[in-house]
């Protein structure tokens, strides 16, 4: 039944009930809005809840409706066979009280709504809903700033949404939406910032900083507005326009838009130190302002390359940033979020592809312009353009800069160090490039280096050595050439790969780097972190000469103090046990003590972040390293606490998965020492109702294959999950390929024990991929097939026997195959005959098809009839699965022998019966049967 006016006051009541904090009544209200939005007339209701004018004080109860709208919106929309959802009289009806209420006065609520619109424009538009642009364009030549700010948020919300669509034709949409929109929201932009510019201009002359009055309220909602507009702009014009990267075709907003969004950033920043202490709230506008005005830009570049690069925009506007970075004003040098901006700018365009000159030969006709002639020639003009303004000169300035100002490490940070050295040591190091200053420049300093190494090269060395003199090893104090040193090094560290061009590693190593490692001074920690830093990015420049007084600096360094020293070392030592040169034998006997450190940081540290990087380190060890036996105790209990602790927490879950699996297979034929705490993980990790399963199945599954792998012999509690794997295959076929391993791991080590237990189970795996995978999926099971037959051959054929119709197999499975259909002849089954037809057909292909890779696999194979496993050796998975080849009967069965037999059995079998059934076999197929079984 549907929902009227008369039903307004109870659902209000309800409404208000479902804020309560009264479970008995809360819960009630909940169920009773829950079975009443699929009812029609529910949204209606709860839109005149929204927009009441008696109700505007009760924020939370109007709040709460718009979030059931938005959730019914999600659900009932569309629509749905289960349900009549919502009638197009009732859409109507809400669309246009969508479109009539803007002057919402609350934020949070105007928000919700527009989210609404844009939802519901996602399906609706232009279809259903052709007026919605024309109508928000029409109602924003209203001059109520509060109206228009709110048009503006719902008109944003919508072409954000829309510009996520991809097919052609909504592309085409919002491509005409933008030609509609772009002018009017552009001259509306200008006129605002020239508002905001002279009500800015009041404010700074204004002696009282505190009294905000009603002309301050409506500067800085028109503030809001014109935010919202760029960020409007920065839609349209990024989302609007074919990328020119592809089309190459001048995007002309580009180019009028760019220069006034610069011009608005140098206008809106002298205002940034006066408005700190006097007008904060108009000073955190200023911050999000500039901050976005650049994000727009460098979008825009991203989007359209060679309209931004005209000689209008791309130069006047790196020109800035890199002023702005090199110069920049003593306030701006704290606007690190706006520096980080300009660092961006500067970095997308050095590496940004459609500028740097084309290596492409000349085209041969030279009378037609194609698209990469256009490309080749813009390329060439901008990389002419850039050549000349970042001149060698600035190139070096900029170079020294980054070093020199924003390397070194500041009081706040020496300070936050101390205050937690973990937290410093991810916040450095691990932290995404772009949200924090120092990761940025050095983000910077990589590409330009990249972009100019043979100028930048002695450039480097110059400036370390500098430090290097400036601050001998033996200083410990906190001095700005300490903190220059600090720099320095990690300037040389990032770009190990063309500095080893100009600097001797061996020689910085013995004669500086070794020496300020001995030295214990607590400040020292500074210098010991990058030098920890400065060891596993030079890694593959450390010759075998000085391989091993490296491995002991770094277990030296993770021994260290300090934590972040501690966790630096951590990360080097794993790039040096990953590197391909690595030396097992000289680090060997550092072994026990680099475990013991390990040991000791997982317990030291309180971070996530922490405890997944030494977890890492551990994997690696155990991965990389032949004796992990003598170890295997402790890690066992290491394994145990740390599981035991990271309850909740899966990535640290899925590390620990990793490092078993590690663990499991480097102790081989050993492996059940650490059954006690590996079956139990295990357990929970194949458990796809356990809360975790989406996160830990694949490694799971991964860490089953290897237990089954190098597990001596079948244990009941391992046999006992083969059952999962059936459950693994119904959810999805995401892990068909390890799914497949697994079983053929049981069907070797589980034996006749495991057939009889567990044949159902296999059966329905393979019921389950036949019909419902790809080609591809399908010839992954095959193994499994091949080994059931070589193992059980009288068992399987009636298992299997739906399975058998798969054809694009090799010659020896197609044998297989052939004599597995031979032997359903022999089975006293009327459904024999209805498939004799079919039957006869396959094995007649599979005869007359030849069998000349029947000893492909068996040549390759290094295992003969004599060969022998030494006395107490645990044959391996491979052995036994060659093994199990070498001895199968097929070799030495003729196929057309067996049919002969068997079909002699089945004519015994079923007589007049089997007579008419050959009877009804095509002549042609017939013919060919008598051919393959060489009969008269």
């Amino acid at each position: 039944m549907a929902l009227s006016a008369s039903d307004l006051p109870a659902m209000y009541s309800l409404l208000t009930n479902s804020l309560s904090g009264d479970d008995s009544v809360r819960k009630p209200a909940e169920a009773a809005l829950s079975q009443s939005e699929a009812r029609p007339g529910f949204c209606s209701c709860l839109m005149e809840v929204i927009t009441a004018k008696d109700l505007v004080p009760r924020v939370d109860v109007r709040l709460m409706a718009s979030v059931y709208f938005k959730n019914s919106v999600n659900r009932y929309w569309r629509h749905r066979r289960d349900s009549s959802g919502i009638s197009n009289e009732e859409k109507i009806h809400l669309r246009q009280k969508l479109l009539s209420h803007f002057r919402e006065e609350n934020y949070q609520i105007a928000q919700m709504l527009a989210v609404l619109v844009s939802k519901i424009a996602r399906i609706d538009y232009p279809k259903e809903w052709p007026e919605l642009f024309s109508v928000l364009a029409q109602k924003l030549q209203s001059t109520d700033v509060l109206s228009s700010h709110r048009i503006f948020l719902t008109l944003f919300r919508t072409l954000k949404e829309l510009s996520t669509k991809r097919l052609i034709s909504d592309q085409k949409n919002f491509a005409e939406i933008s030609s509609h929109f772009f002018d009017y929201s552009w001259h509306l932009w200008q006129s605002d910032v020239q508002t905001i510019l002279h009500g800015f201009s009041t404010l700074s002359e204004s002696y009282n900083s505190n009294t905000f009055d009603q002309h301050q309220d409506e500067l800085y909602l028109t503030c809001e507005r014109w935010l919202l507009c760029l960020k409007i702009i920065r839609q349209l014009v990024v989302s609007g326009f074919p990328s020119d990267a592809k089309c190459v075709q001048e995007v002309r907003p580009v180019k009028e838009v760019s220069p006034v969004l610069l011009n608005a950033i140098q206008s809106f920043l002298p205002y940034y130190s006066s408005f700190q202490k006097g007008h904060p709230k108009f000073w955190d506008f200023l911050k999000r302002a500039c901050t976005k005005l650049m994000k727009v830009l460098i979008a825009i570049q991203g989007r359209h390359p060679y309209s931004f690069s005209d000689k209008c925009v791309l130069p006047t506007v790196v020109d800035f940033c890199l002023k702005k970075i090199t110069e920049p004003e003593p306030d701006v040098l704290s606007f690190e979020q706006f520096l980080i901006q300009c660092m961006v700018m500067v970095k997308c365009v050095l590496e940004c592809k459609e500028y740097k000159p084309s290596l492409t030969g000349r085209v041969m006709d030279e009378n037609v312009v194609t698209l990469e002639q256009m490309k080749k020639s813009i390329s060439g003009a901008v990389s002419g353009v850039l050549t000349s303004l970042m001149t060698s000169e600035r190139i070096v300035v900029l170079c020294n800069i980054l070093i020199r100002r924003y390397f070194v490490l500041s009081t706040n940070d020496l300070e936050e160090w101390y205050q937690s050295p973990e937290s410093f040591h991810h916040e450095q190091d691990m932290v995404q490039w772009t949200e924090k200053l120092r990761p940025c420049a050095e983000a910077l300093y990589i590409v330009l280096f990249e972009n100019h190494s043979q100028l930048l090269g002695p450039v480097v060395v110059s400036i370390l050595k500098e430090a290097m003199n400036g601050c001998p090893t033996s200083v410990t104090e906190i001095t700005p050439g300490l903190l220059l040193k600090d720099a320095a090094y990690g300037a040389a560290a990032y770009v190990y790969y063309e500095l080893s061009n100009y600097l001797s590693f061996k020689d910085w190593f013995n004669g500086a780097l070794s020496l300020e490692l001995s030295n214990d001074h607590p400040n020292m920690r500074i210098i010991h972190r990058k030098v920890a830093l400065i060891l596993g990015q030079w890694v593959s420049e450390i010759k075998e000469d000085t391989k091993r007084p490296v491995y002991c600096a770094l277990i030296r360094l993770l021994q260290d103090k300090d934590l972040s020293v501690r966790l630096a070392a951590c990360r080097s030592l794993c790039l040096h046990i990953e590197d391909a040169s690595f030396s097992e034998r000289e680090f060997i006997d550092l072994l026990p003590i680099c475990w013991e450190s390990c040991f000791k940081l997982i317990e030291k540290v309180q971070e996530f972040d922490s405890k997944v990087q030494v977890l890492n380190l551990i994997s690696i060890l155990i991965g990389h390293m032949s004796e992990v036996m003598p170890f295997a105790n402790k890690l066992i209990l290491f394994f145990q606490k740390v599981w035991e602790e990271s309850s909740g927490e899966c990535l640290l879950q899925i590390q620990l998965l990793v490092a078993l699996r590690n663990f499991v297979v480097a102790l081989g034929y050993q492996s059940p020492i650490c059954y006690d705490i590996l079956l139990p993980i295990l357990q929970k990790g194949i458990d796809i109702d356990s809360p975790d399963e989406l996160n830990l199945l694949e490694d799971s599954m991964l860490l089953w294959e290897a237990t089954l792998s190098h597990a001596p012999s079948m244990v009941p509690q391992l046999l006992a999950y083969f059952p999962c794997v059936v459950k693994i295959m119904e959810r999805s076929f995401d892990h068909l390929q390890i799914a497949v391993s697994i079983t053929e791991d049981y069907i070797i080590l589980g034996g006749s024990e495991f057939l009889s237990i567990h044949a159902s189970s296999v059966a329905q795996i393979l019921d389950l991929v036949v019909g419902n995978v790809n080609d591809r999926g399908l010839l992954s099971t095959l193994p499994v097939i091949d080994i059931l037959i070589q193992c059980f051959p009288l068992e399987v054929p009636q298992l299997i026997s739906s399975t058998l119709q798969a054809d694009n197999v090799s010659s020896i499975q197609r044998k297989t195959y052939g004599l597995a259909l031979s032997i359903i002849l022999t089975l006293r089954l009327p459904q024999v005959l209805n498939k004799l037809d079919q039957i006869l057909s396959v094995c007649t292909t599979v005869i007359l098809g030849g069998n000349d890779d029947l000893t492909e696999e068996s040549s390759g194979d290094n295992i003969t009839s004599s060969g022998s496993l030494s006395k107490g050796t645990i044959p391996s998975k491979e052995f036994r699965r060659r093994q199990l080849k070498f001895s199968d009967p097929i070799n030495q069965m003729s196929l057309d022998a067996s049919v002969r037999e068997n079909l002699q059995t089945c004519a015994t079998l079923h007589g007049e019966s089997f007579n008419k059934a050959i009877g009804c076999m095509h002549p042609s197929a017939f013919s060919q049967l008598k051919q393959a079984l060489k009969m008269a």
